[in-house]
């Protein structure tokens, strides 16, 4: 059910069996063009591969152009009512747009926003959501349905392929996690178009992350989709963390670390959650595709994590280090078990030529 078509996006290919993309959004005030630059730079850094930006007015769009020259990746513009602006993102170099082709006016300006599209190589994602669905579907089946998302996303997409456009994302979001995936499995079944999956308002860093990994892993699992956003009520840093665990879990990609802890419990004599806490914050930023574990048991510890790259298990007086499962390090105290531990992570990156 992977979608037949290619779109590029910049240097980007997505769908067409190409790797799932991974994208989110600035939270910053675009026309804060150092805000926003940073940000990008943040998202960038944490596995980010495509950056949406919010263009609210025309003060927005006057700075376009410098976030597109200065960006390390492709740009999308989230344009809302106002069709000039998304002409404006186009024509400032954006690759692409995010638009409800139903809420930007009459069917002329729709097909201005196209012709400019297909001037300027953009692509566009065809965006609905549960709130967007037009008033005569809402009749028709009672509601914002998935029959009628899906309905409402194709009658758009249609209106934007008779313009002659070949480079079209489709999504269709809903904050229900099994209307979504019903949304998304209808439209696999006729859409030949790269789909961007999400749940939408999906919540806080907690909720939102299981709300996003159960709808975005039922979907994936079934080879659906091709580019994802998990959107939190957090830092968009902290979606990207999410998004790589997810498909790295799914076996469909890996960026980073993978950190392995074992849960807390009577018989745990260190302070487990904080040094996993602090392994994860010095792996932060890191892009070494390795498996590193913290265990709070020095005697089954490497044996249960026995095929990551690094650990450490530590017990009330004593802790040990091992790679692959063999001890190479043992250590008296807690803290001293840490440093040790963050020396021999180093001499593990530096082999591997990562930091």
């Amino acid at each position: 059910m992977a979608s037949r078509q290619i779109v590029r996006l910049g240097p980007l290919r997505i769908g067409g069996g190409n790797p799932v993309m991974v994208q989110s959004m600035t939270n910053t005030d675009t026309r804060d063009v150092e805000a926003t630059l940073a940000q990008i730079g943040r998202l960038v850094d944490r596995g980010c591969e495509a950056v949406r930006v919010a263009v609210p007015d025309d003060k927005a769009a006057a700075v376009l152009r410098e976030l597109h020259d200065t960006s390390p990746v492709p740009l999308i513009a989230d344009i809302h009512f106002d069709w000039r602006l998304a002409i404006a993102a186009i024509e400032a170099g954006f690759e692409g747009l995010r638009i409800n082709p139903g809420n930007i006016g009459d069917e002329s300006r729709v097909e201005r926003v196209v012709r400019a599209a297909l001037a300027n190589g953009a692509a566009i994602r065809v965006g609905v959501n549960s709130g967007s669905v037009e008033k005569a579907l809402l009749d028709r089946y009672g509601g914002p349905v998935p029959a009628a998302m899906a309905e409402s996303a194709l009658n758009h997409v249609r209106m934007v392929e008779k313009y002659g456009l070949d480079q079209i994302v489709v999504s269709v979001k809903s904050s229900s996690v099994l209307d979504t995936v019903a949304c998304y499995r209808e439209l696999a079944k006729t859409c030949p178009w790269p789909l961007h999956l999400g749940v939408t308002e999906a919540g806080s860093l907690v909720r939102g992350t299981v709300k996003s990994s159960v709808g975005l892993g039922i979907l994936l699992f079934e080879g659906i989709g091709d580019t994802i956003r998990v959107s939190l009520t957090a830092d968009p840093e902290e979606e990207l963390d999410v998004a790589w665990e997810l498909l790295r879990c799914l076996g469909l990609r890996l960026y980073g670390p993978e950190i392995i802890s074992c849960p807390t419990c009577g018989r745990t004599e260190i302070d487990l959650i904080g040094m996993e806490r602090a392994v994860s914050e010095r792996l932060r930023n890191c892009k070494a595709s390795i498996r590193v574990a913290v265990m709070g048991c020095v005697v089954n510890g490497p044996g249960e994590a026995r095929e990551a790259d690094i650990g450490l298990a530590g017990g009330r007086d004593r802790g040990i280090i091992f790679r692959k499962g063999e001890v190479i390090r043992s250590v008296k105290g807690q803290e001293a078990l840490l440093a040790a531990f963050m020396e021999e992570l180093q001499k593990l990156l530096d082999e591997q030529g990562n930091n």
